[in-house]
């Protein structure tokens, strides 16, 4: 009897790849892919569709991959090396508690994280209601008049309101004063924005910033960053005498026992909600705040959510004043932020629904009496205590004692805050203990002191609030915050919320040029490690020798991907990385005498935000045409290229482009542009289609950026975190951007230096467990992927600059493609949008609507779906087309439709009446399948110039709420 043959060791550890849970579909779905779309193999894809002079010429150096167990630990033994100390640096950033229940239901549940931007609103009631509840805490705690869905961080929230003041009062001076004592941090990001639009920072003493002299706005710390709690009412006159905008950096937790901003005559508050739950990280992400006076907020930058009503009548919210949003604004932006911090702002909001206003103020009061307790105890040692008036941050004179003090407590296991050779601070929060305030004591001791006592305390502290600073007014008085304390109550609301988006945990979202891929459990699990999770940003280097260790490696596999010489991670966003990438083309041509160089060529074709960084970054803009297939038109670059030779400083392109096309002449648009002295930046924004493949760095690109929450794995969060790493060629490695270093070319474009650090282990482990092979094969499915909806759209729909599906030949598409509705306007009168709001019925998210190309879809289905959910969109698609068919045969009215009405609510449905001409089954069940797994839009079409008319983006009266 023959027996069959054994597997290999080698053929059974094969199934712990990594790589087959990551990618969709299996052998046998890809040679039925690659039957449907007419190609003989994948490879036989990629060579009919990538340029093959842009091929790499040999594969990335990466380490072998290793199954999802051995990442993790690997990655916790380099965890290990970071020193978890006890922190009282404060200068932003506080140890704080995450409520568990919050940790399990939001961070950790991938229906948040793993959630899309809600430009969506029916499918994304959920968090746009969370972010209702952000900017209702951060308005009612600053007491300003409106506030928008959250920032970056707080340096570059304050740069964004140093613009907004800019651009909103009537001073002509372009010199902008900043107290001395904000973080340092704030002072050198605000130096690197202001620098190119010709902007003047003037810092100085806090009791100089009223002083004679011309000044569009004043910035102060709200306390200082050495603990200060100043006069600001004071200021407030002086600064509005001068018609100049006065800018408050607030501490959010300060502000429910300090008199808000809003109420002494601030114009912009600005902060972070960082010790509202969310651990430091490393320094992020965390998300800032802006809010402002009612005048300034058509000239908000960032995203803002309105209450509006849907179809029905009933309250709906959706993003408001959408013409603000700064890649739709191109050029013309004032700001090129397209994204936000929406998961940390959904943390913190429910840090404060957990809490509630009184337990806010309870955390607040006791860090407050920590605080004077502390205080008073240094001062019966006889020390010079500095903080006179203040909130949680004590400094004290020591004179020579200084390096002792610092060197006694880093012995024992914590950090100070070095003010001055002879200053010492100390911060106190939510995690600060009796153990605690007695060790700091025993720490600035002088020698044969007597130690205080707590005990001493125990009848009550005054704390060091200015009596005329004290806060009166109440805030958060909204039912959501004072409804869910106990646990049970706590779930079930977040529950509730998160049953009303559509995220990637349920459905396929098929966006075009925001890659939705699997962001895998393995590669999440290692955000709320103690290790990376409990760091402060600006703790010594070597107590963050791990997360120095994983940028490091992270840093040399994206050189390997991308081509690059040298990568910063710096940048905390995609535009970010976008924005530190002209600065250094814009140094490098400083350096060299040629400061006259600022103009950024930038196609049709390229993402809305590539103008806007360039103007940010000082330059110019003109704008290159495209040919009819989609591409760059290379004679009309010539032409502009020879026109501006003198003052051309570079060209951005993205690649592929964002019609998804990878354009044949790339590398002759590179050269004609170093032919006249520019220097090329490639927008890595689909880099999804290149990695393994093609190099940007290698095919002549001189810097990208990447954005690690697409191509790397790290989830959108509804609309954020993100990283944008800066990538550039040898030449521009001096320009990469700076953080405290003295002369830098570049300053710093984010508060902390490794920016977002604690989402950085998921693109870590992303790629250790992929291996080149892996991600080269990940590119490859997702360009399969495409051209295979492609093909399987194609009889139905006309597919916008595909140059034809059947056998690939002269065309196919990139990683995405662009179905084109125009024509189905003019026969049906149904739009995009009535094709992306029936979409929600069959239980998808729509694609991505109107963009590049108004009245199309652009449709990217990524390497991580499996046939089976590609087969069940395009039948979806196809389905959509049978009924704009029943619309134009006259069966159904132009007016009166499942389109036109979609999406459809369950309460819509159960009506007494249904004036409809299409039956109640065919709005709910237009397919089979819909009966057993059914999403309901929790709303109807939401009315989004009801919305704009009546803006309102706080918690709604307690009659919707209820």
């Amino acid at each position: 009897m023959l027996m069959s043959a054994l597997p290999t060791l080698a053929e059974l550890e094969h199934h712990d790849e990594f790589a087959a849970r990551h990618l969709g579909p299996n052998e046998a779905e890809e040679r039925q892919m690659l039957s449907a779309i007419g190609a003989a193999s994948r490879q036989a894809l990629i060579e009919a569709v990538v340029p093959r002079a842009i091929a790499r010429p040999q594969p990335m150096q990466l380490p072998a991959p290793v199954p999802e167990h051995q990442a993790l630990a690997e990655l916790r033994a380099i965890a290990a090396k970071n020193r978890t100390l006890r922190s009282f640096i404060g200068q932003g950033y506080h140890g704080t508690r995450t409520p568990t229940v919050v940790l399990r239901n939001v961070l950790e549940n991938p229906a948040w994280y793993t959630a899309y931007t809600p430009y969506q609103a029916e499918i994304s009631q959920g968090r746009l209601e969370a972010l209702v509840n952000f900017q209702t805490m951060i308005a009612e705690l600053t007491g300003m008049a409106i506030a928008n869905a959250s920032m970056l961080d707080e340096a570059t929230a304050v740069a964004e309101a140093m613009t907004l003041a800019k651009r909103s009062v009537r001073a002509k001076s372009d010199t902008i004063r900043v107290a001395g004592d904000c973080h340092p941090q704030t002072i050198e990001v605000l130096r690197t924005r202001a620098e190119p639009l010709g902007l003047a920072v003037d810092v100085r003493p806090f009791a100089t910033l009223a002083d004679d002299g011309e000044f569009f706005a004043v910035v102060a710390q709200y306390p200082a960053t050495d603990g200060t709690v100043h006069d600001l009412p004071a200021l407030a006159d002086a600064v509005h005498a001068k018609q100049a905008s006065f800018v408050v950096a607030a501490d959010l937790l300060a502000l429910t026992l300090l008199v808000p901003p809003g109420e002494f005559g601030a114009d912009i508050a600005v902060g972070t909600t960082q010790r509202f739950g969310v651990p430091m990280a490393a320094g992020g992400p965390h998300a800032a705040y802006l809010a402002c006076r009612d005048e300034y907020k058509r000239a908000m930058p960032g995203r803002l959510v309105g209450v509006s009503v849907d179809v029905h009548g009933r309250p709906a919210y959706r993003l408001a004043l959408q013409t603000r949003e700064q890649h739709i604004r191109r050029e013309k932006a004032t700001s090129n932020i397209c994204t936000a911090q929406v998961l940390p702002a959904v943390l913190a909001s429910m840090y404060a629904v957990y809490h509630g206003p009184a337990g806010l103020k309870r955390i607040a009061q006791r860090i407050a009496a920590y605080a004077a307790a502390l205080a008073a105890g240094l001062r019966a040692m006889g020390l010079e205590v500095l903080t006179e008036a203040g909130f949680d941050t004590v400094a004290v004179e020591l004179g020579e004692r200084a390096d002792a003090v610092m060197a006694r407590a880093l012995a024992d296991g914590a950090n100070l805050r070095r003010l001055s050779a002879t200053r010492v601070a100390a911060a106190l929060d939510e995690t600060t203990s009796r153990a605690d305030i007695a060790d700091l004591w025993r720490w600035f001791a002088p020698e044969g002191a007597t130690l205080p006592s707590l005990d001493e305390f125990e009848r009550g502290v005054e704390p060091l609030l200015p009596e005329a600073l004290r806060r009166s007014s109440a805030f958060l008085t909204h039912p959501v915050f004072n409804s869910h304390h106990s646990e049970t109550e706590m779930l079930r609301y977040l529950r509730r919320l998160s049953d009303q988006d559509l995220a990637l945990d349920r459905t396929m979202i098929p966006l075009g040029s925001c890659t939705m891929k699997l962001n895998a459990t393995s590669e999440m699990i290692p955000i709320t490690w103690p290790e990376f999770a409990n760091l402060h940003p600006f703790a010594p280097r070597d107590q963050l020798a791990g997360v120095w260790e994983m940028n490091d490696q992270l840093c040399a596999w994206l050189a390997q991907a991308t081509g690059y010489a040298g990568i910063s991670l710096q940048p905390n966003a995609g535009s970010q990385g976008e924005y530190a990438g002209l600065l250094a083309i814009r140094g490098w041509h400083a350096s060299r005498g040629d400061a006259k160089r600022d103009l950024c060529l930038i196609p049709e074709s390229a993402h809305g935000t590539n103008p806007a960084s360039a103007q940010m970054a000082g330059l110019s803009v003109v704008v290159v045409k495209c040919d009819a297939n989609g591409s760059v038109d290379l004679a009309d670059l010539e032409a502009k290229c020879v026109q501006h030779a003198e003052r051309l400083a570079c060209v951005m392109i993205t690649y592929p482009s964002t019609y998804g096309v990878f354009e044949p002449g790339v590398k002759q648009l590179c050269e004609i542009v170093h032919r006249h002295g520019g220097r090329v930046y490639v927008d890595g924004a689909n880099m999804n289609a290149l990695v393994g493949l093609a190099a940007p760095g290698e095919f002549g690109g001189d810097v990208s950026h990447l954005n690690l929450h697409k191509t790397f794995c790290i989830p959108h969060g509804g609309g954020g975190p993100g990283v944008g790493p800066v990538c550039v060629v040898a030449d521009l490695v001096p320009f990469l951007p700076g953080h405290g270093d003295a002369g830098a070319p570049v300053g710093a474009v984010s508060a902390a230096p490794l920016g977002n650090a604690g989402v950085l282990p998921i693109s870590w482990m992303y790629v250790r467990m992929m291996g080149a092979d892996g991600l080269r094969q990940a590119t490859e499915t997702a360009i399969l992927s495409a051209n295979y909806v492609a093909a399987r759209l194609a009889p139905h729909y006309d597919i916008h600059y595909s140059g034809g599906i059947a056998g690939i030949a002269g065309g196919g598409v990139a990683h995405e493609c662009i179905l084109d509705l125009r024509p189905l306007k003019e026969t049906s009168g149904v739009s995009a949008e009535d094709v992306a709001k029936r979409l929600i019925d069959y239980g998808f998210h729509a694609p991505t609507l109107s963009f590049p190309v108004p009245g199309t879809l652009m449709v990217e289905p990524t390497e991580s779906e499996p046939l089976v959910e590609l087969d069940r969109f395009c039948d979806a698609m196809i389905a959509i087309r049978a009924e704009i068919a029943q619309v134009e045969s006259g069966a159904w009215p132009r007016e009166d439709n499942p389109l036109k009405h979609a999406p459809h609510t369950a309460e819509a449905l159960l009506a007494a009446e249904w004036p409809h001409a299409y039956a109640r089954e065919e709005a709910a069940y237009p397919v089979p399948a819909l009966r057993r797994h059914k999403y309901w839009s929790p709303v109807g079409r939401v009315d989004n110039v009801w919305g704009d008319r009546n803006l309102s983006c706080s918690c709604p009266p307690l009659a919707d709420y209820a």
